[in-house]
């Protein structure tokens, strides 16, 4: 098993095509490696700034477009009951995958962003996946600390596979 990107383009605004997505595939197992994680899935959404707005406040009661939303599926089970499942003579049980959660940019505010920060769109899309990916693994920046210690990370992925500043 190994990590996959499972993708979806909800936007029509910028073509996604077949190198963005192997990009980002190469950073997720960048990442994933920097992390410890061997396996699981990740599914990755493209929505344009509208989408996201109704996201962000559906989600988060923030009423603007943000740039990336992480939504992580392997949060604290302690609370969660255990599931006995019984095998029926001759069934075999299938492996379920290991799905880290959902991440969803804004290609339209990535642009802006890359204009902002002058730098690529490609940058900017690989800078707010891996950290997206970070959120999904439990990662935050509630405090300069906590920031500092993404940002890193975030940059010595992002220079494994090219795109530096």
């Amino acid at each position: 098993m190994s990590l996959q990107l499972v993708w979806s383009n909800e936007q029509e605004q910028f073509e996604i095509g077949g190198e963005w997505i192997g990009l980002l595939e190469n950073i997720l197992q960048k990442a994933g490696e920097a992390e410890g994680v061997e396996d699981g899935e990740v599914a990755l959404t493209f929505v344009d700034n509208e989408r996201i707005h109704e996201l962000n406040m559906e989600y988060r009661g923030i009423d603007r477009p943000t740039d990336v939303l992480s939504f992580a599926m392997n949060e604290s089970l302690e609370d969660e009951p255990d599931i006995i499942y019984e095998l029926e003579e001759g069934e075999e049980l299938e492996e379920v995958p290991n799905i880290l959660g959902d991440i969803i940019i804004s290609v339209e505010r990535a642009q802006e962003q890359a204009d902002e920060y002058g730098h690529s769109l490609k940058r900017e899309l690989g800078f707010l996946f891996v950290h997206g990916f970070l959120h999904l693994l439990g990662y935050d920046h509630q405090d300069a600390a906590s920031e500092a210690e993404m940002m890193g990370k975030q940059e010595a992925v992002l220079a494994q596979v090219g795109l530096t500043r």
